[in-house]
């Protein structure tokens, strides 16, 4: 058995060691666990009737609403995340140091600040009076945006520098190279990043419980604080309806994620250049003559 070069193989005291430390916690993860279960299952959590609730279609249309005020946040800012950092982008790799150097400041700062007083500072009135949705849709825009920013930056920066000269050797100007060589090929080696920060953007919309915003978390505070069934809030029930919600979201976008990474290399591996198959069929040797009775050609139909 070979050893990895990164540490050496551990002896017979370190794997005695190894099995002992794994026995012990995985003891005690599964005592929190069945304590967590128990002070649960004391208070009432686990009841049957509690799961009842979901049954009134008014809490199912409040958890349809809040969904679709979600899906719409996440929609707008997720568009105006990604134009935004296009924008910011360019600005990034821009030949006049005033424009680089603004955008440079802008995406530090709005990076380093937390998303949370970024939208509270919107919606209370930095940009004068704002809707909850649009300052919710508005921070995360900024945020993600600039994150975004750094991402695509990445992936024009990992370009081969041979193909930037070859464009500029055929001809073409900046803006050219840029928007036909430069950023379809960031798009396409950033493709995860760009999914996973779209899966944040997702899960950020629930800060608007904060500023009031009725998405799926200030719902699910709602449901979980104000109808109680016996005395007792259906908490965990609200946690697992709502987290199932969320996390079959994000499993979504994951999935559109690889279908359209499986429909890019598709796409790049089936093109055949023009002309292609005229060339192939002129390359082709010609099919032998059939000959009539003598050596004579047969006559044509």
């Amino acid at each position: 058995m070979s050893a990895s070069v990164l540490f050496d193989a551990p002896g017979p005291k370190a794997r005695f060691r190894n099995l002992v430390y794994s026995v012990v916690g995985s003891i005690g993860l599964a005592a929190l666990i069945a304590w967590v279960c128990y002070r649960l299952y004391d208070k009432g959590q686990f009841a049957g009737e509690l799961w009842d609730i979901f049954n009134y279609a008014g809490i199912r249309e409040n958890i349809l609403e809040a969904l679709l005020s979600t899906l719409k946040v996440f929609a707008l800012a997720g568009v105006f995340s990604l134009v935004f950092a296009v924008l910011l982008c360019v600005a990034r790799l821009s030949d006049h140091k005033p424009v680089r150097w603004v955008a440079v400041v802008f995406i530090d700062l709005f990076r380093s600040i937390p998303l949370l007083i970024t939208i509270f500072a919107l919606w209370v009135g930095i940009l004068g009076h704002m809707t909850p949705m649009w300052a919710l849709v508005l921070g995360l825009t900024i945020y993600n945006g600039c994150v975004q920013a750094e991402v695509l930056r990445a992936g024009v920066n990992s370009v081969p520098k041979g193909q930037v000269e070859a464009a500029y050797a055929l001809g073409l100007r900046k803006t050219q190279v840029t928007a036909s060589v430069l950023f379809p090929q960031a798009v396409r080696a950033m493709l995860p990043s760009i999914i996973s920060q779209l899966v944040v953007t997702l899960k950020d919309t629930s800060l608007g419980y904060i500023i009031l915003y009725p998405e799926l978390l200030y719902s699910a505070r709602l449901i979980a604080n104000n109808t109680p069934v016996g005395g007792v809030y259906p908490t965990v029930q609200t946690v697992i309806v709502f987290g199932a919600i969320y996390i079959s979201l994000c499993l979504a976008l994951a999935w559109l994620a690889k279908f359209v990474e499986r429909r890019g290399s598709r796409s790049k591996a089936g093109i055949v250049p023009a002309g292609a198959k005229e060339l192939e069929e002129a390359a082709a040797p010609a099919a032998p003559e059939t000959k009539g009775p003598g050596g004579a050609a047969p006559p044509s139909k």
